[in-house]
């Protein structure tokens, strides 16, 4: 992994505002293993520029648990293959390209553990549309063309140990037992981490935050 950059949450906002200015719409993916802060940091990114950004998480394109129990691939959830990646390719085409009325995208919904269509709305007048996941630097097809599509992306990178420590954590908030949500953490996790990490180089910067995020 390339050296990150130590920055504080406040130096990645105004970068991301000088990108909003840019052009009629840029769009920024934050990425980097499961448990860095991608989510919360898109969060605070999108809120402190303001009305002209939106957050459109690649979560949202989440398959369906029905279809991941048909599949085999429910007891890893999160994992590449559980994820409608020409959907999630084919929304940020028309993010891009700017429509001159409202693009409408999915919203993954942790309490139900399933995706909402419809559920965030991105206006024509919208500058800066952040997207925040695991795979946007993938090399591989179709997730290849993401990196083309995103004017600027950012690896977030975190010591692992507290990494994984805030996996296991987020785990048991969601229902799992401890020795559940190790055994998620440390394999499933792991194995997303691990693929995920070779993608760094791809990245316009690799960032650890200065001022780290709660998990």
């Amino acid at each position: 992994m390339p050296e990150a950059q130590v920055l504080p949450v406040g130096a990645l906002v105004e970068r991301a505002r000088v990108l909003a200015e840019a052009g009629p719409r840029q769009l920024l993916g934050i990425t980097g293993a499961p448990g860095a802060g991608k989510s919360t940091l898109a969060a605070q990114v999108v809120e402190a520029v303001g009305p002209v950004a939106r957050l459109v998480p690649m979560d949202g394109f989440h398959l369906a648990q029905v279809e991941l129990r048909r599949l085999g691939r429910s007891e890893r959830k999160g994992a590449i293959d559980t994820f409608d990646a020409n959907g999630y390719v084919s929304l940020l085409r028309r993010l891009r390209r700017k429509e001159p009325t409202s693009v409408w995208a999915p919203e993954f919904r942790r309490d139900l553990e399933e995706s909402i269509a419809g559920a965030v709305e991105v206006p024509p007048e919208v500058r800066l549309v952040v997207t925040e996941g695991n795979y946007l630097l993938i090399p591989d097809w179709p997730w290849d063309e993401l990196r083309a599509l995103l004017h600027e992306a950012w690896f977030l990178d975190l010591d692992a140990d507290m990494r994984r420590h805030r996996l296991v954590a987020r785990h048991v908030a969601h229902g799992r037992s401890e020795q559940q949500a190790r055994s998620w953490a440390l394999g499933s996790d792991e194995a997303n981490a691990s693929l995920v990490a070779a993608t760094a180089g791809r990245a316009d910067l690799v960032v650890r935050l200065a001022d780290p995020l709660p998990g």
